[in-house]
C-alpha cells in the first residue's frame, strides 16, 4: 500500500521547511532510511529519510518550495500501484523568488548558462548566496561560486548547479590563496585625520539567527535564570587524556569535552531534577540522559546531542559527537543529531576563555558554560605551584531547582573530573 512522506518536524519551534533538493525522482526504487530530499531548516540544511520502501510514485512539492511541518511532500509504494489523488500542499517559495527574474527558481531548472552571461545572487552583505552542502561541494571540486548561476530560490546556487558547470565545463577554478610574503609586511600608514568614514552597513539576519534570537529572547524573559560557578582540578583528566591518545588513531583522539560530557551525564543520575524540562505545573525528570553539545556554525550554532551518554565509553562519546559535528559542518545534519537533548553543555574552551554563562536552552532546566582548562598558578599546602584549572558556570531554571542542589551537583561533577578513572567504570 501506498505510503504518504510528510515535512517531519526537526525542533522545537520548526513550522516550516523549504525542500531545496529531491535526492530520488520519480519512479526510482528506494529503500526505507534511504536519503529522499533535502530541505533546509531555521537551522541547517538535513536529510530526509524516506519511512517505507518501495518506488517513488510520485512529487507533491517542487523544489525550492516552502512546506509547512507535517505537509505530505511524496508519495511511496509498489511499482504500478495507483496513487490516490491527493490535494496539493499550499507551499510557498521564498519571498525572493517572486521578484521576476527568479519567478522559475522554485521549480527545477535545466543547467544554467555559463557564468559570464550572469554573476552569482548575492546577500546584502555581499556574501555569494549557496547552500551548506554547494559549498562543500564546490570546496571539493575547487569551483569557484561567484561565477555560478544559481537555479535555487532567490538565485540561490545549489548543489545541481555545482554539477551542472562542471558537466559543460563551464565551472571556474576558485581563486588561489595568495601566497605568504617571504618578508613580514611593512606597517600599514595611519589614516588621514581627513580620510572618509565608513559607510553603515545593514546586514540582513539569516533564518538561523532569527530563530536563535528568538528563542533566546523568550528564555531570558520568561525563564527565571540563577548561576553557580566551581573551579575544577583538571590535572588527572589532563595527565589521563594524553596516555590515551597515546593509544588512539590520529582522528579518534579524545578531547576534554568528551570527559566533560560523561563526567556530566554519570552526575545528571545522581541529580534527576537538572536532567529536566518543564510542562506547565509539572517537572518532567527524563529517564535517558541526552546531553547535548553546542557547535558553531555559519552565523550561528547547533545542538549535536549525545543520547544516552551515561551508558556509552569515552571513545563511544567521542566518535559520535565528532562525527555528528562534522555532518553539521558540512550541512548534511539528521534529524537525530540535533534532537532530544534533556541537558546542554556549551563548551569555548577551544577559545581561550576563562568564563562565561550560558542562556538555557527552552524546555531544559539547565546548561553548563565551561571554560578552558589553563595551567596556572595554584596555591597548595602555603606554596605556589603550576596547575591545570578549568571553571565552569551552570545556569538553572528557579522553578525547577534551587542554588543548592545545583552547588551540589557541580560538586559532584568535580567527583568525575578530579578522579577520572570513575568514568572507566
Amino acid at each position: 500500500m501506498a505510503e504518504t512522506i510528510i515535512m517531519p518536524k526537526l525542533g522545537f519551534d520548526m513550522a516550516e521547511g523549504v525542500l531545496v533538493r529531491w535526492v530520488k525522482t520519480e519512479g526510482e526504487d528506494i529503500n526505507k532510511g534511504d536519503v529522499l530530499a533535502e530541505i533546509e531548516t531555521d537551522k541547517a540544511t538535513v536529510e530526509v529519510e524516506s519511512s517505507a520502501s518501495g518506488m517513488v510514485l510520485k512529487h507533491l512539492v517542487d523544489e525550492g518550495a516552502v512546506v509547512p511541518v507535517s505537509t505530505p511532500i511524496a508519495v511511496v509504494g509498489e511499482e504500478g500501484e495507483e496513487v490516490e489523488d491527493l490535494p496539493t500542499p499550499e507551499a510557498e517559495t521564498k519571498p525572493e523568488a517572486k521578484e521576476p527574474a527568479q519567478t522559475e527558481a522554485a521549480t527545477p531548472q535545466p543547467a544554467p548558462e555559463p557564468a559570464s552571461v550572469k554573476e552569482a545572487a548575492t546577500t546584502p552583505d555581499g556574501r555569494i548566496k549557496a547552500s551548506p552542502l554547494a559549498r562543500r561541494v564546490a570546496e571539493e571540486k575547487n569551483v569557484n561560486l561567484g561565477n555560478i548561476q544559481g537555479t535555487g530560490p532567490g538565485g540561490r546556487i545549489v548543489r545541481r548547479d555545482i554539477e551542472a558547470a562542471l558537466e559543460k565545463g563551464t565551472a571556474a577554478p576558485a581563486p588561489a590563496p595568495e601566497k605568504t610574503a617571504e618578508k613580514a609586511p611593512a606597517l600599514a600608514p595611519l589614516p588621514a585625520f581627513n580620510a572618509e568614514p565608513r559607510a553603515d552597513e545593514t546586514v540582513k539576519l539569516t533564518k538561523l539567527r532569527q530563530a536563535i534570537g528568538r528563542r533566546l529572547v523568550e528564555a531570558k524573559q520568561q525563564v527565571p535564570h540563577f548561576y553557580v560557578t566551581h573551579e575544577y582540578k583538571m590535572e588527572a583528566v589532563m595527565a589521563m587524556r594524553k596516555q590515551i591518545n597515546g593509544m588512539l588513531p590520529e582522528g579518534e583522539k579524545l578531547s576534554v569535552n568528551d570527559f566533560l560530557v560523561k563526567a556530566v551525564a554519570l552526575a545528571l543520575r545522581e541529580y534527576p531534577n537538572l536532567n529536566a524540562s518543564l510542562d506547565g505545573d509539572k517537572v518532567i525528570r527524563h529517564g535517558a540522559v541526552n546531553v547535548g553539545n553546542a557547535v558553531a556554525v555559519e552565523n550561528g550554532l547547533l545542538t549535536v546531542v549525545s543520547k544516552n551518554a551515561d551508558q556509552k565509553s569515552l571513545r563511544q562519546i567521542s566518535i559520535e559527537v565528532k562525527s555528528m559535528a562534522g555532518r553539521v559542518r558540512e550541512g548534511k545534519v539528521k534529524s537525530e543529531d540535533i534532537e532530544g537533548s534533556t541537558f546542554s553543555i556549551s563548551n569555548l574552551g577551544m577559545y581561550d576563555v576563562e568564563h562565561f554563562i550560558a542562556i538555557i536552552n527552552p524546555p531544559e532546566a539547565a546548561i553548563l558554560a565551561v571554560g578552558s582548562a589553563l595551567e596556572v598558578p595554584v596555591v597548595e599546602d602555603g606554596e605556589i605551584k603550576p596547575g591545570w584549572r578549568m571553571k565552569a558556570t551552570i545556569s538553572v531554571d528557579h522553578r525547577v531547582s534551587d542554588g543548592a542542589e545545583a552547588a551540589q551537583f557541580m560538586q559532584a561533577l568535580a567527583k568525575y573530573l578530579e578522579e577520572p578513572l570513575r568514568l572507566m567504570v
